[in-house]
C-alpha cells in the first residue's frame, strides 16, 4: 500500500510509515522531489532498476558484496520513503557486522522488500 503523509503534522518518516503500514511514503518522496511529478517518475524508475540490479548481485552475495549491496539500497530507500526497504538493508549490514549465521535468510527478507518495494513502485508509476 502507499500511503501520502501529506497534511499530517511533523512526524518521524519512519514512525510515520510503519505506522500506516506503507511502503513508500509518498508525502516524503514528494518533498525529496519539490512536489515535481517528472521528476518523482524519474527517480522512481532509476531506484527500480537500481534495486532490481542489486537483487540480483544479492543473490549467492559473499558477505561482504552483500554489505555493500544493503548499504547503498538503505541510503537509497531512505531518500524516497521507502522505510521497510531501508530497515531491511540495515538488518543485512547488522548481520554481517555480526557474523551472524542467518545471514542468508536476513538477505532473502531483503530481496523480498525489493519485491514488495519495486510492485508498490510499478502501482505508483501507473496513476
Amino acid at each position: 500500500m502507499i500511503e501520502s503523509s501529506a497534511g499530517r503534522a511533523e512526524q518521524d518518516p519512519a514512525q510515520s510509515a510503519e505506522t500506516a503500514g506503507s511502503v513508500l511514503d509518498v508525502g516524503h518522496l514528494s518533498r525529496m522531489t519539490l512536489g515535481d511529478r517528472n521528476l518523482e517518475r524519474e527517480v522512481l524508475q532509476l531506484f527500480d532498476q537500481q534495486t532490481a540490479m542489486l537483487a540480483e548481485r544479492l543473490r549467492g552475495a559473499s558477505a561482504t558484496v552483500a554489505a555493500s549491496c544493503a548499504h547503498t539500497l538503505k541510503g537509497s530507500a531512505r531518500g524516497i520513503g521507502a522505510w521497510e526497504l531501508a530497515r531491511s538493508a540495515e538488518q543485512v549490514e547488522r548481520a554481517v557486522a555480526a557474523g551472524a549465521p542467518e545471514l542468508i535468510l536476513v538477505i532473502e527478507g531483503l530481496i523480498g522488500a525489493v519485491d514488495t518495494t519495486r510492485t508498490a513502485i510499478a502501482r505508483h508509476l501507473q496513476q
